[in-house]
């Protein structure tokens, strides 16, 4: 079995030209799954059964291996089954019809009202650097858009007399989100102070500058973020993308509707935008245990 499983990954580097490190991880799990086969008196692959293989991938789970991990297991026995059947080493192929393990969907961390707060107030707005800072928190926070979108916009994008930006999203797709009156603020201070000062060619559109008066790259607003939130001492985890869940989940929240909520985070797919219900009815029933007599 074992000069099989070289020949396997002889096949694999010779046929395929798989790099080496992917060599690796198949001789790797393919070691694991033949260890398992031989504790269980397996001595020929044409033994092996559906079965057996789907106890091995139940005793990883119990092992508490992560669902990816467990899935490019499975991946790797796959592709070997398929392997012994080309060279007629078996008959049948067990693994054919396994399906992959679904991977659990995390709920997005959202951030509380008060921590909303906490962050959007860390920038120190008397500093051209501040006021830009806090006009981009403020934005991210009152429309939901993405970081990517954030950066990419140019002055033209956004009408502050109107209340509302034009943003390009995934696929191309434009789409027009509603200002609030603090983000427009924000913006107006930042346009028509902090921006010029950081301004470099009076040619250049983009509405977020760095230092070097150049557009702000996903990068840098990164390394912002981060900043702030240190500096607030929250324990959750902050991430480019919080601002955007925390947005789509408050608004729920409030009453809005859930189709409303996906034309403004540009979802395709108004499934994509549930995922922001779960969260609430988990809050809801959070404050349910927390305050009813009898639950």
């Amino acid at each position: 079995m074992e000069r099989i499983l070289k020949d396997f990954i002889y096949y694999l580097s010779v046929e395929k030209g798989l790099a080496e490190n992917t060599l690796e991880s198949y001789q790797r799990d393919l070691k694991k799954y033949l260890g398992f086969l031989k504790k269980r008196g397996i001595k020929a692959f044409n033994a092996t059964t559906k079965k057996l293989i789907v106890e091995y991938l139940a005793e990883q789970k119990e092992k508490g291996l992560a669902v990816s991990t467990i899935t490019r297991n499975l991946a790797s026995i796959r592709s070997f089954y398929q392997y012994l059947l080309m060279e007629q080493i078996i008959l049948e192929n067990p693994a054919g019809e396994l399906e992959s393990p679904k991977a659990e969907k995390k709920l997005p961390t959202v951030l509380s009202f008060k921590d909303v707060d906490l962050l959007l107030s860390q920038p120190q707005v008397k500093e051209n650097i501040g006021m830009r800072d806090k006009a981009m928190l403020e934005l991210l926070y009152a429309t939901g858009i993405r970081v990517s979108e954030l950066v990419s916009l140019n002055l033209d994008n956004v009408n502050l007399k109107m209340g509302f930006l034009k943003c390009e999203g995934k696929g191309n797709k434009e789409r027009m989100v509603p200002l609030g009156s603090v983000a427009i603020k924000c913006l107006q201070d930042y346009i028509q102070n902090g921006r010029l000062k950081l301004l470099n060619q009076k040619d250049e559109r983009a509405l977020f500058l760095n230092q070097h008066g150049k557009r702000l790259t996903r990068q840098g607003f990164w390394k912002i973020l981060k900043k702030y939130a240190r500096k607030t001492g929250i324990n959750a985890e902050i991430t480019p993308h919080t601002l955007r869940h925390s947005f789509a989940t408050h608004l729920l929240e409030n009453g809005a509707d859930l189709r409303s909520v996906q034309e403004m985070l540009g979802h395709a797919d108004i499934s994509t935008t549930q995922i922001y219900t779960q969260i609430t009815r988990k809050k809801i029933k959070e404050i349910y245990n927390q305050t009813h007599p009898r639950a």
